[in-house]
């Protein structure tokens, strides 16, 4: 009911105490000025793409990053604004909840009013059906009051997360249109912010005074890229599920006669997984790029599960606990291409129970090898996005059926000779989301809230608002703003100029980097997580005392300072400008030459389209390589 939006909630003690909290803003959004700085125009990450979406985003490639400075910074061609009129902005919950998204919209609406008390925030009841609806709520400081802070989308509440369609995105035009919206803020993961990027171009195209801005906000943690260090949620969603990972694995420690399956949220990419893991030590953990990279069969993670297992019975441990990512089962190169038969089956309006009798023999021999529970769930209709029903495909189950049947084999021929192999499953994919974030998913949200209104006054448009030097104190934290086409990728088959292109361009979700120092960390690890139950409870969510200030490992671990560098590049090249100038010396000149000769020579071969692409998909292969 809409009715139900926008209600006060009943609040507990710690809820309450919650509130209360103000999040901290760094130095570049404190007060009533903006300052920007223009950096360069933006390319894509791959050069061979630049041709594609500059044809399909001819009103917003290229355009230049923003960084926002605090109001004393002595920098020459910064812009500052010095109008700030009241303006209309709209804001839409898009995708599965997220701690802090609530504090997304606080950010805003704080900053919307410090810059102009009679500006409005309109927030759309139900997600896009309600932007497309043109269902609004007038959000207030009062309105937000039990609010702040607080985990869950129930403030405005959320629906599918797409706005794709012609018919779609000219609902939303319509909306801006009829609403005199000045701005409309997206907030969610790499579907929603795709669709934001093609809404901004099509704005522009259509000539629509309404700017768009996208927010990363997703649990999965797979919006990751140069610009984007990190989404929020994450830090919340992987210390929720990391206490929960260490509570069973004390439980599994103290009964030492049980196996625990448990799956993790995370979609395409297991962020998630290894974050957990490198938080609670768990025996092992199964990555989804692992297996993908490996093109590891069922059989072959079975056999693995039931190796270790074995092992460990040889040391008298009967019991362990095991992560898998939910997009494990789409990795699995046979499943995978049982996946693509039965949902080209299924758009072509074949019925689910008809489907098996229409399979090739090779997937129809599969689908019947599977126990009834899996193929009921590899029957369901697939996403939006035509992935699998993910978080409805019990891959834990699956797993833990296939490793008992292998071991009572081993039992039987004399193979395996310690107990029966018992195992209990759960799936981690609710408890943690609803949660109240944590303070740096609070301060996170909040800051990239204010940033969404800079954006604004900035007058830019199809923009991502973004933090970096996350790993620092909020005081030490850089904040901008990056174009989402300089975000997108296109994907191909084959390589070179006889690659082809599939589909149009989009932000693709970033999966776990195996050359990265977080999985490098895993690996060096990995052997001892498995034998020696170096359990670690990280205890539940803090928000004061030493443990509120922990960041997560991965984020610590990876070097993402990319502004920082770009900023650091700026700075060289205005120095070689100001030696080298018209009088300096031969030497200085001939030393110049060869030395950017040299430079651009690397940088021609490593920008080449021929280069290969992370977004290549050979031909022969069942594997995706999302």
């Amino acid at each position: 009911m809409d009715s139900d939006f926008g209600v006060a909630r009943e609040l507990s003690h710690l809820q309450n105490l919650r509130s209360q909290y103000q999040p901290q803003l760094p130095p570049c959004l404190q007060g009533t000025t903006v300052s920007v700085e223009f950096g360069d125009a933006t390319t894509a990450p791959d050069p061979s793409d630049t041709h594609t979406i500059s044809r399909f985003f001819p009103h917003t490639y290229g355009q230049p990053l923003a960084h926002f400075l605090r109001a004393t910074a002595k920098v020459p061609n910064a812009q500052v604004i010095t109008e700030y009129p009241a303006v209309r902005v709209g804001v839409v919950f898009c995708g599965r909840q997220s701690p802090g998204g609530h504090n997304v919209i606080w950010g805003l609406l704080d900053a919307l009013k410090v810059h102009n008390p009679e500006s409005t925030l309109l927030g759309f009841l139900g997600g896009s059906e309600g932007l497309f609806a043109q269902k609004t709520l007038e959000i207030t400081d009062d309105i937000l009051r039990t609010y702040k802070n607080q985990g869950g989308y129930d403030l405005l509440g959320r629906t599918k997360d797409q706005i794709r369609t012609t018919e779609q995105v000219n609902a939303a035009l319509s909306a801006c249109t009829t609403l005199k919206l000045d701005a409309l803020v997206i907030i969610g993961g790499v579907t929603s912010n795709t669709d934001a990027a093609q809404l901004a171009e099509t704005f522009a195209e259509r000539k629509c005074p309404t700017k768009v801005v996208g927010i990363p906000v997703t649990l999965n943690g797979d919006l990751k890229n140069q610009f984007v260090e990190t989404n929020v949620g994450f830090d919340t969603i992987c210390k929720v599920n990391s206490q929960l990972i260490s509570n069973v694995c004390t439980d599994a420690l103290s009964a030492e006669k049980y196996y625990y399956f448990i799956r993790l949220m995370g979609r395409k990419a297991s962020h998630v997984a290894l974050e957990c893991t490198l938080q609670s030590h768990p025996n092992m953990v199964i990555l989804a790029e692992e297996v993908a990279a490996s093109k590891l069969t069922l059989f072959d993670i079975t056999k693995q599960i039931c190796d270790a297992v074995q092992t460990r019975a040889g040391q008298d441990k009967h019991h362990g606990v095991i992560l898998l990512p939910e997009g494990l089962i789409e990795s699995i190169p046979e499943v995978y291409a049982l996946l693509q038969e039965i949902h080209r089956l299924l758009r072509e309006g074949v019925s689910a129970d008809s489907i098996s009798a229409q399979l090739s023999p090779w997937s129809s021999a599969l689908f019947e090898f599977l126990p009834p529970f899996i193929r009921k769930q590899l029957l369901l209709h697939p996403e939006s996005d035509d992935s699998a029903q993910l978080s409805q495909i019990e891959t834990e189950k699956l797993l833990a059926h296939l490793v008992e049947a292998e071991m009572n084999k081993r039992l039987k021929k004399g193979t395996y000779k310690g107990k029966k192999f018992n195992a209990i499953c759960h799936f981690f994919g609710y408890q943690a989301r609803g949660s109240l974030p944590s303070k740096f998913d609070c301060d996170y949200a909040y800051v990239l809230g204010h940033i969404g209104y800079h954006i604004l006054a900035a007058g830019l448009n199809g923009y991502m608002a973004t933090v970096n030097n996350l790993k620092n104190p909020v005081n030490k934290w850089r904040c901008g703003a990056a174009p989402i086409t300089a975000m997108l990728t296109v994907k191909h088959y084959g390589h070179g100029n006889g690659a082809l292109t599939i589909g149009k361009p989009a932000l693709y979700p970033a999966t776990v980097d195996l050359n990265g120092r977080a999985y490098e960390l895993l690996r060096q690890n990995a052997t001892k997580f498995l034998m020696d139950d170096l359990y670690r409870n990280p205890g539940p969510l803090q928000f004061d005392g030493p443990g509120a200030d922990a960041k997560v490992v991965t984020l610590c671990l990876e070097d993402h300072d990319y502004m920082g560098r770009i900023q650091k590049l700026q700075e060289y090249l205005d120095k070689v400008r100001s030696i080298v100038k018209p009088g300096c010396s031969q030497d200085v000149l001939k030393a110049a030459l060869s030395a950017m000769a040299s430079v651009t020579d690397i940088l021609s071969v490593m920008s080449s389209p021929m280069s290969p692409s992370k977004n290549v998909y050979p031909v022969l292969t069942a594997t995706p390589r999302f």
